[in-house]
């Protein structure tokens, strides 16, 4: 058996992860609410699409929100679909203060967020229904779409010009 300084640094990595995912669970009140039969959600469905990339440097898109137009951002460092108080005001979104309950930790710090189940979110022909999100209080300029609807996409993939959608 052979166990060098590179095989150590990796095993630390991988136990540091594992402990942080944990601590984040337990922190989040995560821990022990998995179930053992996770229902297996719908696929997502529709035609490839593509989604171009902006002179600022991100890929925007137009997204059809339960029928509505919202602007967003892909982001696929975002755990889940993250709106705005605007943009969910224009979704027909009723929130009150005790609707934000939770707490999400942003690029600029944790901030009062509140859950809620879209119907239905399409990008560029590729639709996935039933999909986590979350509201933030304050301090996001825009709407993203994070991991909770291109995590269901078949696949996605980025070239220097644009992100392909792949229901």
């Amino acid at each position: 058996m052979r166990f060098d300084l590179s095989s150590a640094a990796v095993m630390a990595l991988a136990v540091a992860s594992a402990l942080t995912t944990a601590w984040w669970m337990d922190h989040a009140g995560l821990r022990g609410s998995a179930q053992a039969a996770t229902p297996v959600s719908v696929p997502a469905s529709g035609a490839a699409g593509q989604v171009l990339k902006a002179a600022d440097g991100h890929y925007w898109a137009d997204a059809d929100i339960d029928g509505r137009a919202v602007r967003v951002m892909v982001d696929t460092g975002a755990s889940v679909v993250v709106l705005t108080p605007s943009d969910a005001a224009r979704l027909g979104l009723k929130l009150t203060a005790a609707d934000f309950s939770g707490t999400a930790l942003t690029a600029s710090g944790p901030v009062r967020a509140a859950p809620v189940k879209l119907d239905a979110v399409a990008v560029a022909g590729a639709r996935v229904t039933s999909v986590e999100a979350l509201v933030v209080e304050q301090g996001l300029p825009h709407s993203l779409l994070g991991m909770s609807y291109l995590g269901r996409l078949s696949s996605f993939s980025a070239t220097p010009a644009g992100l392909t959608l792949r229901p």
